[in-house]
């Protein structure tokens, strides 16, 4: 007996020594600057400039293949304000990832989880104002299907404050990984509840939506760099509880992308009935809409890359909205400061 617990004694050690020995400290740096000028008839108080710098600095400790808690802010400063820090969001989040399966929980980078929604559910200011996620995420992936499903706190119930939160999902399937046809979805829904003070005549709202579309990725199959068809459906949801039920609003969108070295070309249309989704582009309330962008990277290097947009938006007795941006992303990487 006593062999037996001397022996799973030095198993313990052995183990527990091998799991210490895979840990890993390191530190992550990178930023985004942006310059962003919109010049918008259809909605004069978006016609404005949003500019500004975003830096980043975390720390991963790696517990081993699978687990890792990330400790760290994300500061943003706009040109020109005053204090320098305008707003500084923390970042601290348990990540756990295998060969198929991710799950991340706190307040981590929305960045490469959901910044392939379309503008006209989550618009693309959120990468300046709000590039983190607070709350879940789990996602499955294989060659062929991917799903995320998570869900997102905005504001936490307080006497004056509102509880709202937003969760949804999003996926995309390819029947041959190789081949070029797929199949996207993604939805997600706002809750607006009231503050603990309730208010007369204040009701619970849901403002949301979802898109489904069918896509062909000719990408590397073309003398282009990349060239993707996609063309189906976008619905909103909007309700006030105890007043009224859903209301959706449906829509056709249609998108076209091609790439050629460091020149791109991207077109959308919408035509529908007008969607008011919250967190969604406000061109989307329009019945009918059109967007080309005119892209150019003149910077790209490992980890830096510069890009400019000629944007050109086209509604109802609207033609000549125009934006021009100019984004500097950068990422250093996970740097090893220790092993243990």
């Amino acid at each position: 007996m006593i062999k037996k617990v001397y022996l799973l004694f030095i198993i313990s050690v052995i183990t527990s020594t091998a799991a210490l020995a895979q840990q890993t400290l390191d530190v992550n740096f990178n930023g985004l600057g942006f310059l962003d000028n919109r010049e918008y008839k259809a909605f004069v108080p978006r016609s404005r400039t949003y500019s500004g710098t975003r830096t980043t600095l975390d720390f991963g400790l790696h517990l081993d293949s699978l687990n890792s808690f990330i400790v760290g802010a994300n500061a943003l400063h706009e040109f020109g304000a005053i204090p320098f820090f305008g707003k500084v969001d923390p970042v601290a989040y348990y990540k756990f990832q295998s060969a198929k399966w991710q799950f991340y929980a706190g307040e981590f980078p929305r960045e490469g989880l959901l910044s392939d929604y379309p503008r006209a559910l989550l618009n693309d200011t959120l990468q300046y104002y709000r590039p983190n996620i607070q709350g879940l995420l789990a996602r499955y992936q294989t060659a062929g299907f991917t799903e995320t499903g998570w869900i997102d706190w905005v504001s936490r119930q307080t006497t004056t404050q509102r509880e709202q939160f937003l969760f949804g999902f999003s996926g995309k399937y390819s029947p041959n990984p190789y081949g070029p046809f797929y199949v996207s979805h993604y939805f997600f829904l706002m809750h607006d509840a009231g503050a603990e003070i309730t208010v007369a005549n204040d009701h619970i709202n849901d403002n949301g939506g979802g898109e489904v579309k069918l896509g062909l990725d000719f990408s590397h199959k073309t003398v282009l760099d990349s060239l993707t068809i996609e063309a189906g459906g976008l619905m909103s949801l909007q309700r006030e509880r105890g007043v009224d039920g859903f209301k959706k609003p449906l829509g056709f969108v249609f998108a076209a992308y091609l790439g050629y070295h460091r020149f791109g070309l991207y077109e959308e249309f919408y035509r529908g009935q007008g969607s008011t989704i919250e967190y969604g582009d406000s061109y989307y309330s329009k019945p009918t809409y059109n967007r080309i962008d005119l892209s150019w990277t003149p910077f790209l290097f490992d980890r830096i890359k510069g890009q400019f947009v000629a944007s050109f938006h086209f509604s109802p007795g609207q033609f000549n909205d125009n934006q021009e941006v100019f984004r500097v992303t950068y990422d250093l990487g996970r740097k090893v400061l220790k092993r243990f």
